[in-house]
Formats: structure tokens, sequence, C-alpha cells
């Protein structure tokens, strides 16, 4: 099986007003050459934008992987390690069930906007991809080349 890293983000701006604009967004690494992926979500809050951004991740994998996934949400790594239960968000957590069945994934929380450079990089893909509202291919790969290679 591959190894594979994935550090995801999901971003909802005006969360809990009137009308959030929610992206998802992943970086997925092998051996060391990282690739980006973006979803634009429209209505969703930041807790779906961040379990989209996992379910995205892996989704973007072309066969089963053994992968480390990283991120800032303690809500979707402490859930999908079996700690916290399944309150709400059902439907949610329906998509991400379904993008890990296949892969033997490692979950690792990342503490967010702490200086972890991946992390800043895919919160900006998040970010921009809610502000713009849609997908920018060309943001995207800006981002992912100033990440250069590197491995984790």
């Amino acid at each position: 099986m591959k190894q594979v890293t994935i550090v995801c983000d999901g971003s909802s701006l005006g969360n809990g007003r009137g009308n959030p604009r929610a992206a998802a967004a992943a970086l997925l690494g092998f051996k060391g050459i990282w690739k980006g992926v973006a979803e634009f979500l429209g209505a969703a809050t930041n807790q779906q934008a961040e379990i989209a951004a996992a379910a995205l991740g892996l989704e973007s994998l072309n066969e089963a992987c053994s992968v480390t996934l990283m991120s800032d949400s303690r809500y979707v790594v402490e859930t999908m390690g079996g700690t916290w239960k399944r309150k709400t968000n059902h439907d949610w957590w329906s998509r991400l069930d379904n993008a890990s069945k296949r892969h033997r994934i490692t979950w690792k929380w990342v503490k967010g906007h702490d200086g972890h450079e991946l992390q800043e990089a895919v919160d900006t893909i998040a970010r921009k991809t809610a502000e713009l509202g849609r997908v920018d291919r060309d943001m995207i790969d800006d981002v992912v080349v100033s990440v250069g290679t590197q491995e984790i």
C-alpha cells in the first residue's frame, strides 16, 4: 500500500450567520510531492466543511492507501478516532465513512494557525475557495508550488 499524507481544512465564512460560504480543501502528499484539491460547498457550517475536507482528500486517492490524515479539527479527528459521538451532521459523516472504507487511516490533529506550513497552505486554499465561491485551479497550483517538495 502506498504511504500518503493528507492535510485538510474547511472554511465557512459567515458561519452561524445568514449566508455562509463554505469550502473544503486538501493537500495530498506522496514521496514529498503535493497535489491540492478543493470543493466549494455553498451554505455549510465550519464543522461540515471540516468533515467534507477530510472526505475530499480521501476521495481524491485513486487506490487504497495507508494514509496519515492531518486536520486542525478536533471534531473530525476525535470523532473518526471513536472518542467523540456523532450527534449531528449525519449525512456529512456518511460521506466521510464511505471515503474512508478502502484506506488504512491514522488520524492526527495539528494545531491550526500555528505556523504548520502545510496546514497554513491548505487553510489558504479553503478560505480563498470560499471567498471566490468556486474552485480556482490556478490559485491552488500557486499555493502548492509555494509548498515545494517536502516529506512529513
